[in-house]
């Protein structure tokens, strides 16, 4: 079990959401006379152009990270289990509806395709949980589709769809249990992958919207002093490499469960 990865994580969400109970410097004060400090007491992790600490920023942009990552992921995972999942049970026309709706999202290159998106709107958080979900439920969903034809292949799921048995009891009881390591190992990966999209955007400058940040604001913010002020985007870029990192090692341990217990049956 990967205890090291659960303990970053675990520790990263604590400073993010509780980091500001114990360091009170606030993540938006200007600071004509501390500019570009490097790491010290009085600014542990340095400061930024604009004499702003950078931990106190990492620790609000943290919390928006993470919302943005969870939110994307969760909403994303779920609509590929039920797309997915309505896919493999009904066959017929509504499989080929969803084939086409897949192809039709995968023929745009994804990122390129959340530029599109976000170009048009003032980027928030909510907004780009709506965004990148919009743009990433397709692999979950591709899963969810090919798991679920195994499983409506099975006896008995065709004995109680003779049976009249309701549509919703079958999925939840039959279907829900065997999907749901899938839907898991999605959901970590989708949470790094949307830190990651986040990140990217706000690196080219179309993520959050001052004055909320996010680390992928603090690291963009970094770039054009990166020789002079190592700092300031070095501490956001490994928050965000702990994160996916970290996510990464639990997603590929969660595949390993889902495999033995497949080898299994």
């Amino acid at each position: 079990m990967p205890k090291f990865s659960i303990f970053i994580l675990i520790f990263i969400f604590l400073f993010s959401f509780f980091g500001s109970q114990l360091y009170h410097a606030s993540p938006y004060a200007l600071d004509a006379k501390a500019i570009l400090l490097a790491p010290s007491l009085m600014h542990p992790l340095g400061t930024d152009r604009l004499g702003r600490d950078i931990l106190a920023r990492l620790i609000a942009g943290g919390e928006v990270s993470l919302v943005i990552g969870a939110g994307s992921a969760f909403v994303a995972s779920f609509i590929g289990l039920i797309l997915g999942s309505m896919a493999g049970y009904f066959k017929g026309s509504v499989d080929r509806i969803f084939v086409i709706t897949v192809d039709l999202f995968l023929t745009f290159p994804t990122f390129f395709l959340l530029l599109a998106l976000v170009s048009y709107v003032n980027a928030s958080a909510l907004v780009l949980i709506v965004i990148i979900s919009i743009t990433g439920w397709m692999t979950t969903a591709r899963l969810i589709r090919s798991e679920s034809f195994k499983i409506t292949s099975q006896p008995y799921i065709k004995i109680l769809k003779i049976a009249k048995v309701n549509t919703l009891k079958i999925l939840l009881k039959y279907y829900a249990p065997v999907l749901a390591p899938i839907y898991f190992v999605s959901f970590t990966f989708g949470v790094g992958g949307a830190i990651l999209a986040e990140s990217g955007l706000s690196f080219l400058g179309l993520g959050i919207v001052a004055p909320q940040m996010s680390w992928g604001t603090i690291l963009s913010g970094g770039k054009d002093v990166i020789d002079i002020a190592w700092w300031v985007s070095f501490f956001p870029g490994l928050m965000i490499f702990l994160v996916t990192f970290s996510l990464i090692n639990i997603s590929n341990y969660l595949q390993q469960i889902t495999n033995q217990q497949e080898i299994k049956t």
